[in-house]
């Protein structure tokens, strides 16, 4: 994952309120981020970003219905629960394109299109890099066309 197309993603969704952030990603994010970080960050900053850049993104809270729609998505799609619960996110924002690494380039998921902004690197020799050691779902980032 390019860290740097991280911030550009987090930045245009907070220019043009059009993007939100999942709380599932959130919540991945700071677990990543206060614990397993080359660099942890500290909890001065984990309260800067939290106000600054996720807290205007978060446009679906947890819910009833937000794991009600996941319970019913998640057998139907076939998806990871945790990917379920990115996806009813979309669903009640409501969203139609989803920035994320984790779900396939140009999977639908009903009306939802994903879009992976990190494509992966080539393979050399048959082996593929690793990434860095980070939480895949930390750029997920909901929006609208």
């Amino acid at each position: 994952m390019n860290a740097g197309k991280v911030v550009k993603l987090i930045r245009k969704a907070l220019r043009t309120q059009k993007g939100i952030i999942s709380y599932q990603v959130v919540q991945e994010f700071f677990n990543v981020a206060l614990k397993q970080f080359s660099q942890q960050i500290t909890l001065t900053d984990a309260e800067q970003y939290l106000g600054t850049d996720f807290r205007p993104l978060l446009g679906v809270h947890l819910s009833q219905p937000l794991y009600a729609e996941a319970v019913y998505l998640q057998p139907q799609s076939r998806l990871p629960w945790c990917d379920s619960l990115i996806v009813s996110t979309a669903f009640q924002a409501p969203r139609d394109i989803s920035d994320t690494e984790d779900l396939q380039h140009g999977q639908r998921v009903g009306s939802l299109r994903v879009a992976n902004p990190f494509p992966k690197p080539p393979m050399l020799n048959g082996i593929r890099p690793k990434p860095p050691p980070i939480c895949e779902n930390t750029a997920c980032v909901l929006r609208e066309r």
